[in-house]
């Protein structure tokens, strides 16, 4: 953690009264005042947690913070109590204890922790004690569990997250947004490791890492698969960058080539072709190696569908299998037997349905009919003394009847001329008409014609 005197980490830190009280040593008995003890404790765990967040660490020893929140020539008086309290919590924990608590051999790779001494520690009790030593380094538990979800994150973002195996500097350098410095990154891998997310393990002296791929719930053991995968991914990666370094010498001797000859050092020129020539054919050996390579691993990673692929059948045989335990196929033909039936039965019950509605029908038909009879009955009844209406044609009786189209020939002729009646007999006649019969008074009705005559 590095030195910083000046940062000012709370809107606390300037109020001299409150710093005064907060860099003082704490009550040896906590029950003296509870309050200002819980305040205290609560202030620096805090303030520890953000310092090492700010600055990107993870890890923290004694004497950095004594330097790191060193205020006024002055440094905190209580921060091994803090410290104290922050293990006894499972805040933080020791580095050498966080590292052994990984089920995988740490010491194999753990090159570059803060380990000082860690069989050390036994002569010392931290729960108890106040004696902590300046150089022992402690882990930030949750600091270091953020700093391994965003290594993961960044890991299967990246162009690298197709290959499952990466070397230790691949990750360094794809890691170095994330991670400050080496020992950060270590303690993140340590926490992934821990998490079943990633393997650590040495291959010929150089440490390579295997993370968990996507669908899977943890990493599996680095495989002697995985080994020669990652020994054909290294090998293309070498000659890749061999032919690049090939292809910029064959343009340099071309160059050259140019110059001598512009110069009229024709042999000089042609000397230059001839070393492009050889570089060339250099490169296009190693891009049939190249070639070989990246045909290779396209069949192993097509090997790798293949199983995935074998792996899907098998387990649906066995789903379909487990499925089907107990179909038969007799108790499929009985099945279908009975559902026949049951088909057979509702269609038997639907035309007996159908019968009963047609059978209803028929009777209000019927009884329609015979309304209609009595209906036919009753209309002479209904007025007593008039003749029945000719269907015939209009003819005297005795006279045989005209056909239909006869009918209109025979009436006689509209008159066109003026009726041979006057108006004066006319209103004669409507004066004459009285209804008596209903002892209403007599009414005289005017003629149409006198209605009609206009006023003088």
């Amino acid at each position: 953690m590095s030195n910083s005197r000046e940062m000012s980490l709370t809107p606390e830190w300037d109020d001299d009264e409150r710093m005064n009280f907060m860099f003082s040593d704490f009550k040896e008995n906590r029950d003296v005042n509870t309050t200002d003890w819980d305040s205290k404790m609560d202030f620096w765990t805090a303030v520890v947690v953000k310092s090492c967040r700010d600055q990107g660490t993870v890890c923290f020893t004694l004497h950095e913070l004594n330097q790191t929140f060193r205020r006024k020539e002055k440094s905190p008086l209580g921060l091994a109590t803090v410290i104290q309290s922050m293990a006894r919590c499972m805040k933080i924990q020791r580095e050498s204890e966080f590292a052994a608590n990984v089920d995988c051999g740490w010491l194999s790779w753990g090159v570059g922790l803060l380990l000082v001494k860690p069989l050390k520690w036994t002569f010392y009790t931290l729960l108890g004690s106040s004696r902590v030593p300046l150089e022992e380094s402690f882990v930030v538990i949750e600091l270091v569990k953020e700093k391994a979800a965003e290594l993961l994150r960044v890991y299967r973002s990246s162009e690298l997250a197709s290959s499952p195996i990466l070397s230790f500097q691949e990750l360094c350098s794809l890691s170095s947004d994330v991670c400050a410095d080496e020992g950060t990154l270590c303690m993140a891998l340590l926490q992934l490791q821990r998490d079943k997310q990633v393997m650590v393990s040495l291959h010929e002296g150089e440490k390579i890492v295997k993370f968990c791929q996507p669908g899977q719930d943890r990493v599996s053991p680095v495989t002697d698969v995985d080994i020669g995968i990652y020994q054909l991914q290294r090998s293309e990666k070498l000659l890749g960058e061999r032919m690049e370094k090939l292809g910029h010498e064959a343009d340099k001797c071309k160059e050259e080539a140019r110059v001598l000859l512009q110069e009229g050092k024709k042999s000089q020129a042609l000397r230059c072709l001839r070393a492009r020539k050889r570089v060339e054919k250099r490169a296009d050996s190693l891009f049939a190696k190249l070639e070989s390579i990246r045909g290779i691993l396209d069949r192993i990673a097509q090997s790798q569908t293949d199983k995935m692929v074998m792996q899907a059948y098998q387990a649906g045989v066995a789903a379909l299998r487990l499925s089907l335990k107990d179909v038969t196929v007799e108790r499929a033909e009985n099945l279908v037997d009975q559902i026949q039936e049951l088909c057979d039965t509702q269609d038997e019950v639907n035309q007996t349905i159908s019968s009963g509605v047609t059978s209803a029908d028929e009777d209000m038909d019927e009884l329609e009919a015979e309304l209609k009879t009595l209906l036919d009955e009753s209309k002479p009844d209904s007025f007593p003394g008039l003749p029945e209406v000719p269907t015939n044609g209009l003819r005297p009786p005795g006279e045989p009847s005209l056909p239909a189209n006869d009918l209109l020939s025979s009436l006689p002729a509209v008159p066109l001329g003026h009726l041979p009646i006057t108006d004066e007999q006319l209103e004669k006649e409507l004066n004459q008409l009285t209804l008596t019969d209903s002892g209403f008074q007599q009414k005289k009705i005017t003629s149409p014609a006198k209605r009609l005559e206009p006023a003088q």
